[in-house]
């Protein structure tokens, strides 16, 4: 027997309808790549994605066709994105800090129809496009006095189309399943691969973000997402503010400390969204400076593990609760969030932190397992380690054109690469990437368990460590740091610094010294980058190291 409710399809056309419909003057703010704040509302942006819709259709872009954005988080981004998908259309999101070679092969990949471009990325359009045959043309996002002179074939100024389409478009009309937007991976091993996100998946994963544990939003929040629109959807809010009436405030090109404190403060932001770096340039420049931020209740983090540094720096300076996140591409991508519990929340704050700093339980919508590699599930004791397994609804499948075979298990769980534990209260903790982990004498040392001490000690800037090679215990942990300007170095000093917070038999061999740690498209530390550039380094003599007690 089937219910018999209405059958309304989950089509995030729906989400801008909503925030024009019930939150119309509620406003969009922008720090614009053409360097002036902008103010715009959802409706006026509902309309002039509806026109960007109709100069689409023009174009007779059909349900499946890839229409490519190269742009930051900006007001008319969020336009460009709606009147995309609005259509059936799949809007790919272009990473431009990628390679030249990586964007070349995902836009051939995609086989991208059309590009949406910022001023800031036309030289790199310019120069990858030629190799890109399937694009036809290129939409500028800017208006007629900042167009520029440019090389692009069949570019066109997003505000002179604009200004002659119609807002009359009819939006949805097709099954929720559709495909909505494609996102690639950072391509750290082989290619990029494509994540085909559906209508569905998307309108759920905006529901999933709505739940207090999580993002939370509401009509009274000012969010501010730094995370790029290109990074998995700006973690969902680029969906979950309009659809929750937020006002939102897009920070544009510009997301160095200064920038965002000016944000934050002229329009009184309470909540915002990136990756550790920035949060560590921002609370650089409000030390500097001697700077609050009252008006900021919660930051996100995620992207990579979040010192607990910083966690105590933000609360303990600003009053400001930091919320970790884990999730990736493939997961829409919010999996898991590191919100306490009332029982967690009664103990002393020193004692919370050694939650604070996991990655957190998984939300409603959201099913994790851990399980070895001959695929036996692990206890949840907070001490055995297994690869993490995901499964649910805005969970990846598979890769688009089947790129990676089969990609689920037996009982349909995604892998997805990570090394973790799950503890009694269902904290989950990344303890490595399983590429990453430095497995010694048979067991496993979590290289981001000791980044996040190390990176607190106030002369660095940021850490990293990876395993080099030894005779006896198979590999043995590296520490690699760079040190803030001005500062001298001092292997011992580094080392002493981990005393006690970790193993003994934890303690890295040795400490080098770099003028620069890769980080990879997404703000992580590039691994394989750095070890290639460490391919030459040999440990010392290896007397002192400690046996595993």
């Amino acid at each position: 027997m089937l219910g018999l409710m209405q059958d309304w399809p989950l089509t995030v056309d729906r989400i801008l309808d909503h925030s024009k419909n019930w939150h119309p003057r509620r406003e969009v703010v922008t720090r614009s790549v053409e360097g002036p704040i902008v103010r715009t509302t959802y409706a006026e942006i509902h309309g002039r994605a509806k026109r960007v819709s109709n100069v689409l259709k023009g174009w007779d872009v059909k349900v499946g066709d890839r229409v490519a954005t190269l742009a930051w988080n900006t007001g008319r981004h969020i336009e460009a994105w709606y009147g995309i998908m609005g259509i059936g259309a799949v809007c790919h999101t272009l990473n431009p800090r990628l390679f030249p070679e990586q964007l070349i092969y995902i836009i051939n990949h995609a086989e991208d129809r059309i590009i949406f471009v910022d001023l800031t990325f036309v030289p790199l359009l310019e120069a990858i496009l030629p190799h890109c045959p399937t694009v036809e043309r290129v939409v500028v996002m800017t208006d007629a006095v900042t167009m520029p002179a440019t090389k692009l074939p069949k570019a066109d100024c997003y505000e002179a189309l604009l200004e002659g389409a119609s807002e009359d478009c009819v939006w949805g009309g097709f099954d929720e399943q559709t495909a909505c937007g494609l996102c690639y991976t950072s391509g750290t091993t082989g290619n990029p691969k494509g994540v085909l996100y559906s209508h569905r998946s998307n309108f759920i994963h905006t529901l999933l973000g709505m739940q207090s544990t999580v993002l939370g939003p509401s009509p009274k929040e000012v969010i501010l997402p730094v995370v790029p629109m290109f990074h998995a959807n700006a973690w969902g809010i680029a969906f979950a503010g309009p659809a929750s009436g937020a006002k939102l405030v897009m920070p544009g090109a510009r997301m160095d400390g200064a920038a965002i404190y000016e944000l934050i403060e002229t329009e009184g932001v309470t909540f915002s969204a990136a990756v550790p770096t920035v949060w560590q340039l921002l609370l650089a420049h409000l030390r500097e400076h001697n700077l609050k931020i009252p008006t900021v209740k919660r930051v996100l983090i995620g992207g990579s593990a979040v010192p607990e540094s910083l966690i105590r720096a933000f609360n303990d300076e600003f009053d400001v609760e930091v919320l970790q996140g884990w999730g990736m591409t493939e997961t829409s991508p919010i999996g898991t969030l590191s919100t306490l519990t009332p029982e967690l929340l009664a103990l002393p704050y020193d004692e919370q932190m050694k939650w604070r700093i996991k990655q957190g339980v998984p939300p409603l919508g959201v099913e994790l397992k851990l399980k070895n590699y001959a695929g036996q599930e692990m206890p949840h004791d907070g001490s055995t380690y297994g690869r993490l397994m995901v499964r649910g609804p805005t969970i990846a499948g598979a890769y688009f054109k089947d790129e990676g075979g089969d990609i689920l298990d037996h009982e349909g769980f995604f892998d997805t690469g990570d090394v973790s534990t799950i503890d009694e209260h269902g904290f989950m903790q990344i303890t490595d990437r399983a590429k990453d982990v430095i497995k010694s004498g048979g067991e496993w040392i979590s290289s981001i368990e000791i980044e996040n001490i190390a990176v607190g000690h106030p002369k660095v800037e940021l850490a990293a460590v990876i395993g080099a090679a030894h005779p006896k215990w198979d590999e043995r942990p590296v520490l690699v740091i760079k040190l803030k300007p001005g500062e001298t170095q001092d292997k011992q000093e580094h080392l002493d610094f981990l005393v006690g917070k970790i193993a003994k038999w934890w303690m890295p061999d040795d400490v080098v010294f770099v003028d620069d740690i890769p980080l990879g498209a997404t703000g992580k530390i590039d691994k394989k980058l750095l070890r290639e550039r460490l391919k030459d380094y040999r440990l010392p003599a290896a007397a002192n190291t400690p046996e595993r007690v």
